[in-house]
């Protein structure tokens, strides 16, 4: 069964890939890593010209806010959403400025909880990815942390990207979500902690036992998303029929070995939930 679904995932249509900031910044100084962003912009430019359909979800409107600025680590909520209004702007530009090198067009959406639990809203933000699928466009997505920082838990904040993309991966009806971090994928324990922790490259259904291997913590000081964060994400992902698959970011070229089948990664197998709601997700679990 695990080559079958591998092999699937060459034929996957609409896809959501979320990176985390860990993955877009230099662990040496938390600025951002432009490198790396050409890198998953020439891989997503090559998606787009193999006919899918691509959804990216970034991190980073912080990490480059504070580069801009000069500053240090932020840490009242207010520096965290003003470092953030400075560094959407910038970070959107650099996506925007090398995707059109590669003759693709971006579109920044930036969306908070309560654009989700509100009917209109929602149908209107669904609208707007179809529209821009449709239009060949690579659209950008980040919670707006400016009114609803997603750095430390809120109320009307969707607490981490990782949910956030597996919710986008709902609303857009997405046949694969990739997630890319700090570590190659699910593990029976934490293997900074433990180095006897198992890989886990399968997990047809999340079961009450893969979702106590997930951890609260996140391995860098940029991020917001542990693996239960992540757990959480393949539980929304997989129930509204998507796969999904948690790799390492430290090399994005992992998205075209995921494309093409190779065993990169934790796969999700999707499991279509028929009683699965996403506005009862976002009501009960928020």
């Amino acid at each position: 069964m695990k080559e079958t679904a591998r092999e699937s995932l060459k034929d996957k249509k609409r896809i959501v890939i979320k990176i985390g900031s860990s993955s877009l910044t230099h662990p040496e100084t938390g600025d951002v890593n432009l490198v790396k962003i050409e890198r998953l912009i020439r891989v997503i430019s090559d998606l787009r010209g193999m006919g899918k359909e691509v959804v990216l979800v970034s991190s980073g409107a912080i990490a480059a806010g504070r580069q801009a600025l000069g500053c240090q680590k932020p840490h009242t909520v207010a520096e965290k959403q003003a470092y953030a209004a400075v560094g959407q702007a910038r970070l959107m530009m650099i996506y925007q400025k090398l995707f059109a090198e590669y003759n693709q067009t971006a579109a920044q959406v930036l969306l908070t909880k309560d654009t989700m639990v509100n009917d209109s809203s929602r149908y209107n933000a669904q609208n707007t990815f179809d529209e821009l699928l449709n239009l060949g466009t690579i659209p950008i997505v980040n919670e707006n942390d400016t009114v609803s920082t997603s750095e430390i838990p809120y109320v009307d904040s969707f607490g981490d990207n990782d949910r956030l993309s597996a919710i986008v991966a709902a609303l857009i009806g997405a046949d694969l979500l990739i997630l890319l971090s700090d570590i190659d994928g699910l593990y029976t324990d934490d293997p900074r902690e433990n180095p006897e922790a198992g890989f886990i490259s399968l997990v047809p259904e999340i079961t009450p036992e893969f979702l106590r291997m997930g951890k609260d913590t996140s391995g860098s000081d940029v991020g917001t998303g542990g693996m239960s964060a992540k757990l959480a994400a393949a539980r929304i992902a997989t129930d509204s029929g998507a796969d999904m698959v948690i790799a390492n970011g430290d090399q994005v070229d992992v998205i075209l070995d995921i494309m093409s089948g190779k065993e990169k990664g934790t796969l999700f197998l999707a499991h279509t939930n028929l009683d699965f709601d996403l506005m009862h997700y976002l009501n009960n679990e928020y």
